[in-house]
């Protein structure tokens, strides 16, 4: 028995919304294989990947809004004295003294500058403040 199909006879299978969006979900978990999931499921992978954008396209608000920007909370300290703070250097060696500029610091959508002198210890301390903040 010879099945063809007809000239203008779609062949393509239909999946529901509600099956589109668990696969989406499940693909977006942190770890997720989106290939291993649309193997599972019987899908094309690259159909899933198409579902992920079209559902994040959606998520962005197209009216071209920006988001409000956030406020973090900031400690203020006794200011130190940083044009010669030394750097640590390995035993044995003659301390350095950090060079003056400027570190920027992009993250999450806020820029963080810091300007002068500024040592390691007090870099770990920002990052992990933002770190914790996030």
């Amino acid at each position: 028995m010879d099945k063809r199909v007809t000239k203008g006879q779609d062949i393509r299978r239909r999946h529901s919304d509600a099956v589109k969006r668990a696969l989406v979900e499940r693909s977006l978990a942190p770890g997720a294989s989106v290939a291993a999931i649309a193997l599972e499921a019987g899908v094309n992978a690259n159909l899933l990947f198409n579902w992920r954008r079209l559902h994040l396209q959606a998520q962005v608000p197209t009216t071209g809004a920006i988001a409000a920007p956030v406020l973090l909370p900031v400690t203020v300290v006794e200011a130190v004295e940083r044009a010669a703070s030394p750097v640590p250097t390995p035993p044995g060696g003659p301390p350095r003294v950090a060079p003056a500029g400027i570190i920027e610091i992009d993250i999450h959508g806020a820029r963080l500058r810091l300007r002068g002198a500024v040592d390691e210890a007090s870099i770990r301390c920002v990052l992990r403040a933002l770190a914790s903040a996030t």
